[in-house]
């Protein structure tokens, strides 16, 4: 134990937590190499002797690198890397070099990867992709990006709501509803939803605007059937097929995001189901991709490489007293993947 009044040392915390000088350097930087248990156990212990800012203070003692760390969800999405693809043009303006994570839509590998990025020295971070409705595992990410920005470190977010630092948030409620006032305009009722994880609060917030929707015309969200898979291309394929054959009466799709939607498309061919002649199906996001897709999908548009440039501008400011928020705005983009229920 450290005598009182002395100075906290690595050395001390590591005694305290049992483990060697390595692990404990380890675990309080996000390095790989410890387990989950072991590192919980040296950063409570830190906590108690406070030397929890220690690891902060050395990462930007000397001044920060000219690096931004940006996590997304999923690299390969084209959701992202156009958002990627704004943050590095306003970074290239600036002469900032951007490293990007990915975080696989698991909140516990997202937080390692942003201790990983304050341990690399980077001045600014970044997190776009959702939220998740566990506030419990939101509060985490929150301590740790507020205890990073007291001693220096920027932040901004793309899409999430409770981390207390500026964001730029899309507007995912009110696309939701404009895309099912579109298929309900064309005479569907027997729509499905094909949706993402349940615990992802973009999700929460675009079947919120769907259920709206639905309320105006007399129906409601829980008469519809809505398939919870990967917010993914693949999990737009398990729901279409699972839509296929438990909702054969089906009209419409909406995916909620575009990568389902060409899930769901690419099931819909397969099975030589016509769209939009027998099935309408709908997407989210506007990806670049999704004028050329055949036929070409009705999606609604969000500003993606604007999202990426003005995360990092908000970033690149002074520090505010309250966090600031920057709302998307969205279009309805009506394309070749909708057309009137059939008879």
């Amino acid at each position: 134990m450290p005598k009182p009044g002395s100075r906290l040392r690595l050395v001390d915390v590591a005694e305290r937590a049992g483990v060697s000088l390595a692990t404990a350097s380890r675990a309080l930087s996000g390095r790989d190499g410890v387990s989950e248990e072991v590192a919980d156990r040296v950063r409570r212990i830190s906590q108690e002797l406070g030397y929890v800012a220690n690891p902060y203070a050395r990462t930007l003692a000397g001044g920060a690198s000219s690096t931004v760390g940006l996590v997304v969800h999923q690299v390969d999405d084209p959701y992202f890397s156009e958002i990627a693809g704004g943050v590095i043009e306003v970074a290239a303006e600036q002469g900032l070099l951007v490293q990007i994570c990915h975080s696989g839509r698991d909140p516990h590998f997202e937080l390692r990867q942003i201790r990983h990025l304050i341990a690399q020295r980077v001045g600014i971070i970044l997190v776009a992709g959702s939220g998740y409705t566990d506030q419990r595992i939101e509060a985490e990410t929150r301590a740790e990006l507020s205890a990073y920005q007291n001693l220096g470190g920027r932040v901004a977010v793309i899409g999430r709501h409770s981390l207390g630092v500026d964001a730029v948030l899309p507007d995912n409620e009110a696309g939701g509803r404009a895309l099912t006032e579109h298929l309900l305009a064309l005479g569907h009722r027997r729509i499905a939803v094909a949706a993402g994880s349940a615990d992802l609060t973009t999700v929460v917030d675009r079947l919120a605007g769907v259920g709206k929707a639905l309320r105006q015309h007399g129906l409601d969200l829980a008469d519809l059937p809505v398939v919870h898979t990967d917010f993914t291309r693949e999990g737009g394929r398990r729901a279409g097929e699972q839509i296929l054959r438990d909702h054969p009466e089906t009209t419409a799709v909406i995916a909620l995001n575009d990568a389902m939607a060409m899930g769901v498309l690419a099931v819909l061919r397969a099975h030589r189901i016509p769209v939009p002649e027998r099935m309408s199906v709908v997407g989210f996001d506007d990806v670049s991709v999704a004028a050329d897709l055949a036929p070409s999908l009705t999606t609604v548009r969000l500003p993606m490489t604007d999202m990426g440039r003005m995360a990092l501008a908000l970033a690149l400011k002074p520090r505010s007293v309250r966090p600031r928020r920057r709302s998307t705005g969205h279009t309805l983009v009506v394309r070749d993947s909708t057309g009137p229920a059939p008879a």
